[in-house]
């Protein structure tokens, strides 16, 4: 097995750097594709209300034979659950149909800055927080002044901000931010939903090193400290984009993708989205 790297988030639990994701992965493939992840070695799942997986996720980590806190499960609050009571119950009802006397990590996922204050939102997060069925909270698709205005009103920092970055979208400004504030990045659409693995200079680099182009970008991702999430239900995939420790991109390579950014965004945009799902 490889190792992976632990992040300390700023409540001192550690969350492991390269996780398994199940955005779009349809309930009915869910299960087993959370069983093969966690066989291969990842210890880190991250799921949604919105998926509608969770129940699936939840019978896989529980199935899988490992300890609850040998894995650890991230899930989010649906957007059309942001009053207080609402959010209160949407939390209870992801606990539920997972399964899980607790999770490991909590976020808003999107700021919805039309809809309500987000930051409203927060203290309710705050609320779940310290009642322990959550180890952290965080934010999902959060900009530098969605998280001002969470600093301003609340009285946790965020954990964690999940937000799009690949090479393509590097979010150098937003991860900056949060490197400041020391909140951990995530990366979701890591490889921008397979955009990237046919670009010329990812190519150049995976045939020189001898890896593919899915590798040598999660590394990028490892290297510059991103908390990385890929997904599939090819087992071969999955196992695939597993074995990404056990080599490294020199400066020259790093500073080759990191070029390619060009502000192209894949999902959508949380200064204009109001409740859609990337």
């Amino acid at each position: 097995m490889s190792h992976i790297p632990d992040v300390t988030l700023n409540n001192g639990i550690t969350i492991p750097q390269l996780g398994f994701g199940t955005f779009q992965i349809d309930p009915q493939q869910t299960r087993q594709a959370v069983l093969d992840a966690l066989e291969i070695g990842y210890r880190h799942i991250d799921t949604a209300e919105m998926y509608g997986n969770e129940k699936e996720v939840g019978q896989a980590v529980r199935e899988s034979g490992l300890a609850r806190d040998e894995v650890f499960v991230t899930s989010k609050l649906n957007n059309g659950y942001h009053a207080h009571g609402d959010a209160l119950a949407a939390f209870a009802r992801s606990l539920d149909d997972l399964g899980l006397e607790y999770l490991d990590l909590f976020l808003i996922h999107w700021p919805l800055p039309k809809v309500g204050d987000f930051a409203d939102t927060w203290k309710t997060m705050e609320e779940i927080y310290r009642s322990g069925r959550t180890r952290a909270i965080g934010v999902s698709n959060f900009n530098p002044h969605h998280l001002e205005r969470l600093f301003e009103r609340g009285e946790v920092i965020p954990a964690v901000n999940q937000i799009e970055i690949h090479p393509y979208f590097a979010q150098d400004g937003v991860r900056a931010f949060n490197a400041d504030h020391e909140i951990a990045t995530e990366a979701w659409a890591p490889i921008a939903k397979g955009r990237v693995l046919h670009d010329p200079v990812i190519g150049a680099v995976a045939e020189r090193i001898g890896r593919p182009p899915a590798q040598v970008t999660l590394r990028w991702h490892i290297q510059r400290g991103d908390i990385v999430f890929p997904k599939s239900v090819t087992r071969s995939r999955v196992e695939e984009n597993f074995r990404i420790f056990d080599f490294e991109l020199s400066e020259e390579d790093m500073a080759q993708i990191s070029a390619l950014d060009r502000g192209g965004r894949t999902g959508l945009d949380p200064e204009t989205n109001n409740g859609g799902l990337a």
